[in-house]
């Protein structure tokens, strides 16, 4: 084929066209010219630190939607400045305050609220503090720091003052959570108006009623199933005869053979005949119930006793100096609680008890626990280790050298509340002599304070003898303002409402006062009478 002449010849195809490769040609100029003046610019800005940090406000980049948080923590930030000097302008406050420098103290508190001010400002507008809002305020917290330096407020002397107002605060905490503790104790103690109706209403009816009062002494006071031991006995040391009653009423409504049950009720002289007119009313499903008044004790004194000896002492200190505080004494002076620990000089032909507070709800069956092998010890308890706090050492001064070596300081606490005594052995170990012993040893409060009442004495007379029981027998806190596992309280052979909201004051704990109203006889006339529930 015959080649055409060029003038005649299709012009040649180009993959892209002439502008094409114009257009890019200058985009790579115009990228490399705008990347030069950018690192020109940094270059720049880097040697402003001034423009770097400050700057004027207009140069600065309007951040809407700041992080407060991260602005403190910046180390460039001038709200971090700004917190650092405020915080140091606070301690300075504490020392002129402390020395009476008044003057001194106004002008660094104006100066802190201001700084204040300009914080809150910030975090409110999430916009960063401008140079000519800090200056003046950061000016005048230096000049004042300055000042307070060239007095001599150096960095000794404020921790040192620092370190005595946290102990002052502490101090005080501390007297604030014992005043609270004795204030929830004396309401606990404190007997309400409806049941001081319902105890003079029962003492007026006993006092009336000569015949009930023959009656109880032909058929109880002299029964031989006082000292039955084929029986199953319980003790119970109070002057509330609600709470008795519920403890009695609870404990035969769920025995399978409630007449087999006998109850050994010690009260003091005010209240004996009110518990006593109280129990002869009912039958309680045929079970004996003897009320018993302690001072009719006589072994019970002061040359037997040392608890008894320093209650009289006490007395005696009060009746010549009745305006004398003594307000932790008053609650040790307590006989009732301490009758505890005499349990084998008042019961002296039985061979096992269950002891329980007036506090409990009985909502099992209990009579297993007196087949139960408590393996040589003397107390049959529930431990109360599960928290770091229920141990020896929160409750004993391990700095007596009485304590110390003796016992063990992370050894498991135990409940009284409810408790299985084998008297057998508690008059072989001579029980009641070790308890002698120890408060004999604490009349100078160096081994436990007053407040820790009967439990100290306990924890030290029962050392190494407690057989610990299951958890499900013996289910404690519902005084206090806790949850406690349902589960739990239903599966329960006994509720505690161990704390100061017990279950028959106003206070108590809504949740569970039902578990002790259901066992108090409302349809009682005297009850109905004095209103109570």
């Amino acid at each position: 084929m015959r080649r055409r002449a060029p003038e005649f010849r299709r012009p040649i195809r180009r993959s892209l066209s002439v502008w094409i490769w114009s257009f890019l040609l200058s985009s790579v100029f115009a990228g490399g010219f705008l990347l030069f003046m950018v690192q020109n610019h940094r270059q720049h800005h880097h040697q402003n630190p001034i423009l770097e940090n400050f700057g004027e406000e207009e140069q600065v980049p309007n951040k809407v939607g700041m992080n407060f948080t991260e602005e403190l923590l910046s180390a460039t930030s001038l709200a971090r400045k700004l917190v650092d000097q405020m915080t140091l302008a606070k301690s300075y406050l504490v020392i002129a305050k402390e020395r009476g420098n008044l003057p001194f103290s106004w002008q660094l508190s104006a100066q802190i609220r201001n700084c204040q001010r300009l914080i809150s400002k910030t975090a409110v507008s999430r916009k960063p503090v401008s140079f000519e809002e800090a200056q003046p305020v950061m000016t005048a917290l230096s000049q004042l720091i300055y000042k307070a330096q060239d007095q001599h407020y150096d960095i000794a002397t404020t921790i040192v003052t620092l370190k005595k107002h946290i102990d002052a605060l502490e101090e005080r905490l501390i007297a604030a959570t014992v005043l609270s503790a004795e204030f929830g104790q004396l309401a606990a103690e404190a007997t309400p108006k409806n049941q001081q109706c319902l105890n003079i209403k029962l003492t007026v009816d006993w006092d009336s009623n000569p015949m009930v009062q023959k009656k109880i002494d032909k058929e109880i006071k002299y029964s031989p199933r006082l000292m039955d031991n084929n029986l199953y006995h319980f003790c119970i040391f109070s002057d509330n005869v609600l709470a008795t009653s519920v403890v009695v009423n609870s404990t035969v409504s769920n025995a399978e053979h409630p007449q087999q049950l006998v109850f050994h009720v010690v009260t003091n002289g005010v209240t004996y005949r009110a518990m006593s007119r109280w129990f002869s009313m009912s039958n309680f499903r045929g079970s004996t119930i003897e009320v018993r008044n302690s001072e009719e004790f006589s072994w019970l004194n002061a040359s037997y006793s040392p608890f008894v000896k320093e209650v009289e002492e006490f007395k005696e200190r009060i009746m010549r100096s009745p305006y004398e505080e003594e307000s932790r004494n008053v609650k040790f002076a307590d006989l009732l609680k301490h009758l505890r620990f005499y349990i084998p000089e008042i019961l002296p032909s039985l061979e096992r008890v269950i002891f329980l507070d007036d506090d409990v709800v009985v909502q099992k069956d209990l009579t297993p626990l007196f087949s139960l092998d408590l393996h040589g010890n003397v107390n049959g308890a529930v431990e109360t280790c599960l928290e770091t706090y229920h141990r020896y050492h929160k409750y004993l001064n391990f700095s007596n050298s009485l304590i110390t070596g003796k016992f063990d300081p992370q050894a498991c606490m135990w409940a009284f509340g409810m408790n299985v005594f084998d008297l057998v052995t508690w008059k072989k170990l001579n029980a009641t002599a070790k308890y002698h012993y120890w408060i004999e040893q604490n009349v100078n409060r160096s081994v436990w304070t007053s407040g820790s009442s009967t439990l100290a004495p306990g924890l030290l007379t029962f050392y190494g003898s407690i057989e610990p029981l299951d958890r499900r027998w013996h289910v404690m806190g519902l005084g206090y303002d806790m949850d406690i596992d349902e589960r739990l309280l239903e599966s329960a052979a006994v509720v505690h409402f161990s704390g100061f909201m017990k279950p028959w004051l106003k206070l108590s704990i809504n949740r569970y006062r039902h578990l002790w109203a259901r066992y108090l006889n409302t349809t009682h006339p005297s009850i109905r009478s004095c209103s109570i529930y």
